[in-house]
């Protein structure tokens, strides 16, 4: 059986929004799919002061987990075009696992929010490859298999490196149906290319 990660760090709601989405996508599908939360980096009082929403219960991921999976679907926040800072400190925790080169041949896929169109979605997928370089995993993007992501009728996010939302420079503009549907053919897709490897192997 295929397993899959879906990890996300969310402080206003966005990206766990998107990574639900994945897995409602995949249920059903005869794959184990598991829901995580990144660590918090951030005290109480600065999530405060940022209007965070509450945390979540969903389970915080620890990265001695990751070999236990075939597969990974991070669900990134953009910060100034790239990774949020508490990617960057879960990825620099996973010294010991690239030492035993212990991801090697793993899948990953990443899914964006930014505050602006222009904001980094391309950008957060591309400067997190030598996270998966390093440690041997095989990069999934979505590529255009979706043709909703040329719809050009109205706002929408996403880009063949993956499914993705705008929330808006305040954060107040939240995913949208199109949005949510590219989402989940890219869990899908994503899906279908691990299995076929899991089953091959």
């Amino acid at each position: 059986m295929t397993k899959i990660a879906v990890v996300y760090y969310s402080v206003y709601g966005h990206t766990k929004t998107l990574a639900d989405e994945a897995v409602k996508a995949l249920q059903g599908t005869g794959t184990e799919v598991n829901l995580f939360q990144l660590p918090e980096t951030l005290s109480e009082e600065v999530l405060g002061k940022m209007g965070a929403a509450p945390r979540t219960a969903d389970p915080v991921i620890n990265h001695e987990d990751l070999p236990n999976y075939d597969g990974y679907i991070f669900v990134i926040a953009t910060r100034y075009g790239r990774a949020v800072a508490q990617w960057s400190n879960f990825f620099d925790r996973t010294g010991g696992l690239w030492m035993q080169q212990a991801l090697s041949k793993k899948f990953a896929t990443i899914i964006t929010s930014t505050g602006t169109q222009h904001g980094g979605q391309e950008t957060t997928a591309l400067t997190t490859m030598p996270f998966f370089a390093h440690h041997g995993i095989i990069y999934v993007p979505l590529g255009y298999k979706d043709g909703t992501i040329t719809d050009m009728t109205e706002i929408l996010a996403g880009s063949p490196w993956g499914s993705a939302t705008l929330a808006g420079a305040d954060g107040s503009r939240s995913p949208t149906v199109k949005e949510l549907s590219v989402v989940a053919f890219h869990a899908k897709h994503f899906n279908e290319v691990v299995s076929q490897y899991v089953k091959g192997a």
